[in-house]
């Protein structure tokens, strides 16, 4: 039996050896050749990386020591000999030219009762300082600098009608310069100014306050406004909950005032606002109006009830608390009546008659024949006409209460019967009475008319009551018309005039 051999790889010659090992060699140089070569790359890249930005920050880091140096030279040398109390022209005849416009950043507060305005202002001037001008090559290229404002002349630019002490504005703000002599100077300031309020249609009311600024020293011929613009700037106006600001319009004016000859020029706004009523109609408004409805229900509570003169107090009495909370809210003045006060006078006035006729209708309920008749004219207009037209319905009578008259005794004081009624074949008779029949038919006679007396009584009383329900029921009528009619009479003026505006 063969045996099975297996056949192996011929070994390899030495010059393969020698070939696979240089191979390999090779490219295990190539290999870490390109590694460096990467990894110098990447660091030369980081270290241009690094020395571009050291160049940048201290290539920045030298021209703002420069700029500042430039700066700070500039300064020294413009107010070396610059004197700020004197006014910046080169010909004293000349007149500044001063540039004025009012930015308007919030509408504080408006005082009805003080009547004050509080208003949150910036106020730009723009002038030309002749002494202020410099050449930029001369100090690094700077065209702008920020100077404190005390440092230079200003315009004595004042409100005239400023309501509190303080008329100056503050001067801590900076002004800008530019290299040509341009003075930008914007201090912002909180002015209460002087406003008339007209409280005739409060809370629906329009009111026109105004702002007038001009110089407090200097004449027209040393300072010129020019308005910049034709109204306030409200680009930067934050808007409130109270008020709306309709128009804001300025006007310049050259005023001759009685102290002095020469003539003044001042710049004038007018603030054209009106109020948001909603948080007056929902609070004082809409409540008075159901106090106001509720003294017409007065006229349709039963007179039984006892509680409508009760009903009628409650509600002046609540009137009344309106009117002291308005009281505080508008102004005290003389000269017109508000129209939430003037609601409140007429709603008032409606209650008190509404008292004087329920006492009048509770009088005419409980009266009885006792103490009244009632005329003939009072049936036919009060129970006849009346409900009619009011289109009142009354229950009628009922026909068995109805009783026929009584028939008097005969003086023989025998009973007469009927013919109906025969005795021993039909033939009518005379019994005589015995003297106990007669008591008893006397008492009962006695108490039938007496229950006669009492129903006859009972139903002048009940006409009385239903003359009360029916001039209850006409009043009723009658101020729902009036409180319809008021109502809509006053609230509707200031749309009208809203309208207009």
């Amino acid at each position: 039996q063969k045996k099975k051999t297996t056949s192996s790889p011929p070994p390899l010659s030495p010059l393969s050896l020698s070939l696979l090992f240089f191979f390999s060699l090779s490219l295990s140089l190539s290999l870490s050749l390109s590694l460096s070569l990467s990894l110098s790359l990447s660091l030369s890249l980081s270290l241009s990386l690094s020395l571009s930005l050291s160049l940048s920050l201290s290539l920045s880091l030298f021209l703002r020591a420069t700029c500042s140096e430039a700066e700070h030279r500039l300064f020294s040398v413009i107010f070396s000999r610059y004197n700020q109390y004197i006014r910046p022209v080169e010909n004293v005849t000349d007149p500044v030219i001063v540039q004025f416009e009012v930015s308007m950043s919030q509408l504080v507060k408006v005082d009805e009762i003080n009547q004050i305005m509080e208003t949150n202002l910036w106020l730009r001037h723009v002038w030309n300082d002749y002494k202020l001008k410099w050449n930029p090559m001369d100090f690094g290229g700077v065209e702008f600098i920020r100077v404190p404002s005390n440092r230079i002349w200003k315009p004595d630019i004042v409100l005239y009608n400023n309501a509190v002490g303080d008329f100056q504005v503050d001067d801590k703000t900076k002004a800008l310069l530019r290299y040509n002599g341009d003075v930008t100077w914007i201090p912002p300031a909180i002015f209460k100014s002087s406003c008339k309020i007209d409280v005739t249609y409060f809370p629906f009311d329009y009111q026109n306050c105004t702002m007038k600024f001009g110089s407090w020293t200097y004449d027209k011929a040393k300072i010129d406004l020019v308005l910049i613009g034709s109204t306030i700037n409200l680009k930067d106006f934050w808007e409130t909950g109270e008020w709306v600001i309709i128009d804001a319009p300025g006007y310049k004016h050259d005023i001759k005032y009685n102290c002095c000859e020469e003539i003044y020029t001042d710049i004038t706004y007018s603030l054209y606002i009106r109020r948001l009523p909603l948080f007056y109609t929902v609070n004082m408004i809409i409540p008075c109006l159901l106090i106001s409805f509720l003294t017409v229900l007065v006229f349709y509570l039963p007179s039984d009830c006892g509680e409508k003169i009760t009903l009628c107090i409650s509600v002046l009495l609540s009137l009344t608390v309106f009117l002291l909370v308005i009281t505080e809210t508008i102004p005290s003045t003389s000269l017109v009546i508000p129209l939430i006060g003037e609601y409140l006078l007429f709603t008032m006035i409606f209650v008190t008659l509404s008292i004087v006729i329920t006492v009048f209708v509770l009088n005419v309920h409980y009266r009885t024949p006792k103490t009244h008749t009632m005329p003939c004219w009072v049936r036919s207009v009060f129970l006849g006409l009346l409900p009619r037209v009011m289109f009142m319905t009354r229950p009628e009578r009922d026909p068995e209460k109805v009783a026929a008259k009584p028939h008097r005794p005969q003086a023989s004081g025998k009973l007469q019967c009927s013919s109906s009624e025969s005795l021993d074949g039909g033939i009518m008779s005379l019994l005589p009475l015995s003297p106990e029949v007669r008591e008893a038919i006397e008492s009962v006679k006695y108490i039938a008319e007496n229950m006669r007396l009492q129903n006859e009584a009972k139903e002048v009383q009940d006409d009385w009551k239903y003359v009360a329900m029916v001039i209850d029921r006409i009043f009723l009528w009658v101020f729902v018309l009036v409180c319809i009619l008021g109502t809509a009479g006053l609230f509707l003026q200031p749309l009208l005039l809203g309208d207009d505006v």
